[in-house]
């Protein structure tokens, strides 16, 4: 399978607003889209996305995992970044389209059919830096990926930065291209200075999230990690992972995590830490690295807990287990 998200289907269901309405669905070309030099995401970055999966089951069936719950995120996000507003069941309709028209490209699991929802702004405006977007687009790619770890389950090794944040505190909430853009810079340099994996952005010693995926320190049966606020992007897959633990029986403790805590705790012999995300699910942490120092998460290989939460939702995500919680939507 070529590197994630570099394949594409050929075709793509799209929307557009203009004349304060929404035109209808259509399937077009994903090989190109129109935009006036002048756009208002070119300039005054207007955009946002979301990442969701769907999964073959063994009876052939196709199933998305939380659709409802990224499309009310990217609801939220468009609010935030004041993008022309959408009805979910607009979104709805243009996800289950286009996977059910390339349905038969959906990889047997450990692979799954990757979803990207685009919204853009598309008013040519070059004026309008304190002003919203007049009109927008909407539109739906799909790439199909493999197995994440196909390479190995290795630990990842992260630079805890207490200096920066991964963005503007108000900006967290929102799932915008800026954000990203915001942490590279911070990222690749922890990989030339340190070899880092990714950036752990701690402003001021409070544990947050990475340039990429939010963050989980697991010491015995508690997870610990930030609780819900604006400055940090509620990820679809940490509260999946969040719920699976208290299934489980497991104490989950969303709160204010210092980096003295998060260092201390994972000293211990039992300790671990990892990464939510649609791509990888949970991804281990082996190393953490402050002031020039390494430090050890537990053992620094892959935890047994880790695992264990892994599988377990992706048993669901892949129809091997029971969907207790009504996150599969079969199309």
């Amino acid at each position: 399978m070529a590197a994630f998200g570099t394949v594409f289907m050929p075709q793509m269901t799209m929307a557009t607003f203009k004349n304060s309405d929404w035109s209808k669905p259509e399937l077009v070309s994903s090989d190109a889209i129109q935009l006036h030099p002048g756009a208002h995401v070119l300039h005054y970055a207007s955009t946002c996305f979301e990442g969701l999966k769907a999964f073959r089951h063994d009876d052939g069936s196709i199933n998305l995992f939380r659709m409802n719950r990224n499309i009310e995120r990217m609801q939220q996000s468009s609010r935030l970044l004041s993008l022309p507003a959408f009805d979910a069941s607009l979104l709805q309709k243009m996800i289950t389209d286009v996977v059910k028209h390339f349905s038969d490209e959906v990889p047997e699991p450990p692979g799954s059919m990757y979803i990207r929802p685009t919204h853009i702004g598309t008013e040519a405006a070059i004026g309008k830096a304190a002003s919203p977007t007049s009109s927008s687009m909407l539109y739906v790619l799909l790439s199909p990926v493999g197995d994440y770890f196909s390479g190995g389950d290795k630990t990842l090794r992260l630079l805890l930065e207490e200096d920066g944040s991964r963005c503007a505190a108000h900006m967290g909430m929102v799932k915008s291209g800026g954000n990203y853009a915001s942490a590279l810079q911070p990222i690749l340099q922890a990989r030339e200075s340190v070899n880092a994996d990714q950036v752990l952005f701690c402003p001021n010693g409070d544990v947050q999230e990475t340039g990429a995926a939010n963050f989980l320190l697991i010491d015995g049966n508690e997870i610990i990690t930030k609780a819900l606020d604006s400055s940090f992007l509620h990820g679809v897959t940490r509260d999946s992972i969040l719920t699976i633990a208290r299934d489980m029986g497991m104490t989950v403790s969303e709160r204010e995590l210092s980096v003295g805590e998060l260092l201390e705790r994972a000293s211990k012999p039992d300790s671990e830490a990892a990464l939510s995300g649609t791509a990888a699910v949970l991804a281990p942490v082996g190393t953490l690295i402050h002031n020039g120092k390494e430090f050890s998460v537990g053992n620094g290989n892959s935890g047994a807990t880790t695992l264990k939460l892994r599988k377990a939702l992706n048993d669901i995500q892949w129809g091997k287990a029971e969907d207790k919680h009504g996150w599969l939507t079969k199309i």
